[in-house]
């Protein structure tokens, strides 16, 4: 019995031994326990800090001393004696605090989340490949590698990661690497160009062409422009400069557009939400107290956790810089100096275009140009997937783009193949420009830096110790007929093809305006005596002008009164609507509950205060009557782009009796009144159901949960 109790003792021992020291996939991988628990080595060693002290790195490859000081806030400062011990301390410090972030950042970009979760990830890489996500980034170091500064900065930044890499144990490891059992591999200067092409992934790849190629089939061309116009004439663009353009614009030839003729029925690829973005503006020293520009930059990226951005401080002879990097990319790219100071926001231009692409015959190794037929390159691709066999996809690459869809991925049509041509895939220089803002002693300086810079599109804001302030919309902009861009292109034309670029001297800018700011919050950029045609998804039409007249209003102005305004709770979308909303409404047959959200409703202040209630019943209200207003799109067996947030209200009160408000599944015919009204009782019945769920009363704090 003795014996038995001994051997039964070890075989429980050596069954624990294996199951904790043992990766097991019961739907989702599950790391080996053994070592992830184990107190010498597991997560236990990745508890933080609350200080780090500072140091002096002893680093290969240093030309001379480098010391790193930490804050309060635990953000580094970093002193060095020359640009390439700067950039190796900035890799090495910003490894040393968001490795994981940074590869996996990358991982995602190059499509190869399946090496590290398995086959739930492989839909997202193929789509991550297709695209030309890591062609994208081959271009951008090609053009790096070719720039000696780029250059230097770039590899002197990868040999940081690397020699923070190459420290690392087990038990040092990020905790993600422990969860998800993987450990990181060698950073690579192909890496740092991923990083910037996955920005512009996240900020400039939005597009409609095949939604609204399919509405172009469906509706009449004056509905359409009234549903989807290019430009809703809002108010407040970025710049208002009304015929004062001293530069004679690129033409091309003027030509009718060539579509496709047929519904598109692929399957398009997820959008970013619309009602997403940024804001930034810089006041003169004519309306502040202390007589200096003042610059705020309030950008909205996704929440996450650790932050997109990672802030640090880099001094060297010549540069003393401090603001927001990305970690995987050197130098500052949000930020102030001892001269200038320099934020940014997504430009929203449309800088995608999809053509429909004719090949020969089924090998799809020669496609049609006009009346000839040239080769096609395809790539196929080997995708890692943890846990499963390798999976292998075809990608066919014409001199437009990759071709995305086709019969294998996201279509079943074997006739219908469309390739992808955007911006990001070309040759740019970003890395140059933020080496020379960073250095920048004033506007003329930040104006040579900007030429460098292509993709993402965005709006750079600036503001100078000597007093100028300065606005500039940057990026590489094709010059686009009249609804070119808009729609689906006949791939088999030369003609259709981008002929010209704006110059960059031509772009959207202006300096030291006579209202004494300047500002950008995702709208549109400029007013219609621009001359070159301007598309995009969707452009903001209520942050802009809230914050155009708060500063307008605005003297003596001081850095708080700047923090309050980027804290401005008012809704100007619900002032400029409520009020035809409550107006639509049948009260007489309201219930109790509809008659207390009515009289909330009623005297709201417009306020999305934490303890508003008025903000969380209209926000029930506009969510249930959004989608009952676009029931037709919903519906539709065809994909279609929904409008705007701004044309849905101002249709509502300007054309109550547009077709698109009756709704589909019933047999009477709506208009925006009944819609309304049938929204405002579902928005009740939602507000009574989280109430009795909440057991409490809707406060905006509560009801939005983001508190």
């Amino acid at each position: 019995m003795k014996y038995l109790k001994v051997g039964v003792a070890f075989i429980i021992t050596l069954s624990l031994v294996y199951v904790l020291n043992r990766s097991w996939n019961f739907g989702s991988p599950i790391p080996p326990l053994g070592k992830f628990l184990d107190p010498f080595g597991g997560f236990w060693q990745n508890a933080e800090t609350k200080k780090i002290p500072d140091e002096t790195l002893n680093l290969n490859g240093l030309k001379a001393e480098v010391i790193i000081r930490y804050d309060s806030l635990l953000i580094p400062h970093i002193f060095a004696q020359n640009d390439d011990d700067l950039y190796l301390a900035q890799g090495y410090i910003t490894a040393r605090n968001r490795l994981w972030q940074m590869e996996f950042q990358t991982h995602a970009a190059a499509g190869r989340i399946s090496e590290i979760i398995g086959d739930a990830a492989l839909d997202y890489d193929r789509t991550q490949r297709r695209r030309g996500m890591v062609y994208a980034a081959e271009n951008a170091l090609q053009a790096m590698e070719a720039d000696p500064i780029a250059a230097s900065m770039v590899s002197s930044y990868t040999q940081g990661i690397n020699q923070y890499i190459q420290s690392l144990d087990y038990k040092d490891l990020p905790l993600e690497y422990k969860l998800l059992g993987y450990e990181p591999e060698e950073w690579t200067n192909l890496k740092c160009g991923l990083l910037l092409k996955n920005m512009a992934l996240t900020l400039n790849s939005g597009d409609k062409d095949l939604e609204m190629t399919n509405a172009l089939k469906l509706f009449d061309k004056a509905l359409i422009d009234l549903v989807w116009p290019d430009n809703e004439n809002a108010g407040d663009p970025i710049v208002d400069n009304t015929g004062n353009w001293s530069f004679t614009p690129v033409t091309i030839d003027s030509l009718p557009l060539a579509l496709p003729d047929e519904l598109v029925d692929v399957k398009p690829l997820e959008k970013s939400p619309p009602d997403v973005g940024s804001n930034n503006w810089a006041v003169s020293g004519t309306k502040t107290h202390h007589g200096a520009p003042i610059l705020s930059n309030d950008p909205h990226l996704s929440l996450s956790l650790p932050s997109i951005w990672y802030v640090i401080h880099l001094q060297a002879p010549g540069v003393n810089v401090m603001g927001a990097s990305l970690p995987g990319s050197p130098a500052v790219i949000s930020g102030f100096n001892d001269s200038i100071a320099w934020g940014v926001t997504n430009a929203q231009r449309d800088l995608i275009d999809w053509y429909k692409i004719e090949f020969k015959d089924k090998s799809k190794r020669e496609y049609k140009s006009d009346d000839v037929w040239k080769p096609a390159r395809q790539v196929v691709e080997t995708f890692k997937v943890k846990g499963k066999p390798d999976f292998y996809d075809t990608i066919t690459f014409t001199h437009h783009g990759p071709v995305l869809y086709d019969e294998r991925f996201k279509g079943d049509n074997e006739m219908k193949h469309f390739a992808l041509r955007w911006i990001a895939h070309d040759p740019s220089e970003e890395i140059i420009t933020f080496f020379k803002l960073n250095r920048a002693k004033n506007h003329a300086e930040y104006m040579d830096a900007l030429n460098h810079y292509a993709s993402p599109a965005q709006n750079f804001v600036f503001a100078s110790v000597s007093g100028d302030i300065a606005m500039r919309i940057q990026g590489r902009f094709p010059v686009r007929r009249k609804e070119e861009g808009k729609y689906i292109l006949d791939g088999t034309l030369t003609r259709t093809e981008w002929q010209a670029f704006i110059p960059n001297e031509q772009n959207v800018m202006y300096k030291n305006p006579a209202r004494g700011f300047v500002s950008s919050a995702n709208q549109y950029p400029v007013d219609n005596t621009y001359p070159y045609y301007i598309n995009a998804t969707s452009y903001e039409a209520y942050r802009n002008r809230r914050i155009n007249k708060l500063l307008s209003e605005m003297s003596d102005i001081t850095p708080r009164d700047m923090m309050e305004l980027q804290f401005d709770n008012y809704n100007l979308k619900a002032e400029e609507s409520l009020p035809t909303f409550l107006n639509y409404l049948d009260t007489t047959q309201f219930t109790q509950a509809q008659k207390s959200a009515y009289t909330i409703l009623k005297s709201w202040d417009y306020e999305n205060d934490v303890n508003s209630e008025g903000a969380s019943y209209y926000e029930a209200w506009w969510d249930a009557l959004f989608p009952l207003v676009w029931d037709e799109i919903k519906n539709s067996k065809v994909t279609l782009d929904y409008p705007t947030t701004y044309t849905t209200i101002k249709l509502i009160k300007e054309k109550p009796d547009l077709s698109f408000f009756d709704i589909v599944d019933t047999p009477k015919k709506e208009t925006a009144r009944e819609v309304i009204q049938q929204a405002f009782i579902t928005g009740v019945d939602a507000i009574e159901k989280w109430k009795v769920d909440h057991k409490k009363e809707p406060r905006w704090a509560d009801f939005k949960d983001t508190f």
